[in-house]
């Protein structure tokens, strides 16, 4: 009888082992909430069929930066791409993983998604409080036909480092001189807007217009579908009006030269095509040359080889761009070799 009991402890006791040495075999990542909806979906779905799971933590770019650095992650994920020098400086290599788009949204009754028009222009004057009515002669001039109300505009933004504000900012650099003069761009800037609310995270951004009548701000599309936002309608760079979508996303990264700057980090805002949409991005995972986890470096590769082969639809269903084949076989054969696993 004893010896069976300590045989049932015993087997036990492997089990609890074998347990916690497959959840300590989970690959880890911080960083961008950009990529959260499809990284949580991938991770999901991929759980499933290797038996591995990802522990992403959505908490901003600026954060992932400081994970993968104190090195307490697999891969950091940033939606501000770093420079070369930086990469190098600290024995990393950096990858874009996912395409998206970063949009313009409202809290304004009586107006349905992609409704209501605006130039990078006039967004830019909106963020810098120079425009502060939704009846401004400057956005009527965009809608003819419309009845705007003459309600306040409380502009919403990030409070942490974020690769979307860097997105954002980058693109109100491209279309604003008196930004550019004035403000700038990074994943964090000094917000000119009197009336403005800050929020944590694209999360944040979204619940923070959901509730503030009268707001504006921006965050990544799927956000936007998710919390059913009402998006607007942007100018892009060859005068023609477009809606967020996969199509138009796909179009501003169309003719990307993807190794023309050092580790990969291109910026695809305000492209050009009838068809780009003027905000597009994408998401950057930074990993060590010589990982101090090689196992667990070497999974984090095969997951995302399997999410570049096998997750692209999952990715197309959140309204995210994939990779093209092309660029993921660049990245295997041009970065992942870099990496000692």
């Amino acid at each position: 009888m004893i010896k069976r009991v300590l045989t049932s402890v015993t087997a036990g006791i492997a089990m609890s082992v074998a347990a916690l040495s497959v959840q300590a075999a989970d690959i880890t990542g911080a960083g961008a909430t950009f990529p959260y909806p499809i990284f949580a979906k991938w991770a999901e779905v991929y759980k499933k069929i290797e038996n591995v799971g990802l522990n992403y933590q959505s908490i901003g770019s600026s954060g992932g930066l400081r994970q993968i650095r104190a090195k307490t992650v697999t891969f950091g994920a940033s939606d501000a791409p770093v420079k070369g020098e930086q990469l190098d400086k600290d024995g990393m290599v950096q990858f874009p993983v996912i395409l998206g788009g970063v949009v313009p949204v409202v809290n304004l009754e009586g107006f349905k998604p992609g409704e209501l028009k605006i130039s990078g222009e006039v967004l830019a004057d909106v963020y810098m409080g120079t425009i502060s009515k939704w009846n401004d002669p400057k956005i009527a001039a965009l809608n003819p036909g419309k009845t705007l109300p003459n309600q306040s505009i409380t502009v919403v933004h990030r409070a942490d480092g974020s690769g979307t504000t860097f997105i954002f900012t980058d693109y109100l650099n491209e279309v604003s001189k008196a930004w550019a003069d004035k403000v700038g761009k990074g994943a964090a800037v000094k917000w000119p807007a009197g009336s403005s609310v800050g929020g944590k995270g694209n999360e944040g951004v979204a619940a923070n217009v959901t509730r503030v009548k009268g707001s504006i701000g921006y965050v990544e599309f799927a956000y936007a579908k998710k919390n059913n936002i009402t998006h607007l309608q942007l100018l892009n760079k060859n005068g023609k009006y477009v809606n967020p979508s996969e199509s138009t996303f796909a179009a501003a990264a169309a003719g990307a030269d993807w190794f023309s700057v050092p580790g990969m980090g291109i910026s695809l805002v305000e492209q050009k095509g009838d068809a780009a949409w003027p905000i597009t991005g994408a998401s950057f995972v930074l990993m060590y040359k010589e990982p101090t986890d090689k196992a667990l470096s070497k999974d984090a590769i095969k997951f995302f080889t399997w999410a570049f082969k096998d997750g692209k639809q999952l990715a197309l269903d959140l309204d995210y761009v994939p990779l093209p084949d092309v660029l993921t076989q660049q990245i295997a054969a041009k970065v992942w070799s870099q990496i000692k696993n």
